[in-house]
């Protein structure tokens, strides 16, 4: 018999392989927002809507999802809409704005909208319905604004 050289073939550690995994995982998202337009300033169509980060008034048609009537939308309050994860308020008179519904605090649904203020129920922070803004903590951060278009009476989410 003779003596050949022999080297185990051994499987990558666990410890290489979740690196793998994970950087095959951050390069996806990183090609998926990176392929995205830059949505946070304001933009005209040809048609005349104007859609906004937080607020929009519009004339024309525009796509999306239509949250609600601006008749449904009390001046000075607002609506919140759980499914969509949004909350619309009109500050003023057809002024309208829209933000998400998820508390930034720990991340609990916002629930009220009474006395120019979004509240929410897990640990009483407080919004203004005008910018998001935090009115009352724990919550450090205002909540995020939601791009909306107000096309007549019709109010679209982006």
């Amino acid at each position: 018999m003779t003596s050949d050289s022999f080297e185990p073939v051994t499987a990558p550690s666990r410890r290489t392989a979740l690196a793998a995994v994970g950087a095959a995982g951050l390069a996806v998202a990183l090609t998926a927002c990176s392929s995205s337009d830059d949505s946070s300033s304001d933009s005209s169509d040809t048609s005349g809507s104007t859609t906004t980060a937080g607020a929009s008034t519009a004339q024309g048609d525009a796509g999306g999802t239509e949250l609600a009537k601006t008749t449904d939308i009390p001046e000075g309050g607002g609506k919140i809409f759980a499914s969509q994860g949004v909350v619309v308020t009109q500050p003023t008179a057809g002024t309208y704005k829209a933000f998400s519904s998820k508390c930034t605090h720990q991340g609990c649904a916002v629930t009220t909208i009474t006395n120019g203020v979004i509240g929410c129920p897990c640990h009483k922070s407080e919004f203004s319905i005008t910018d998001g803004s935090v009115k009352q903590g724990p919550a450090t951060q205002a909540l995020p604004a939601e791009q909306i278009t107000v096309t007549g009476d019709s109010i679209t989410l982006a």
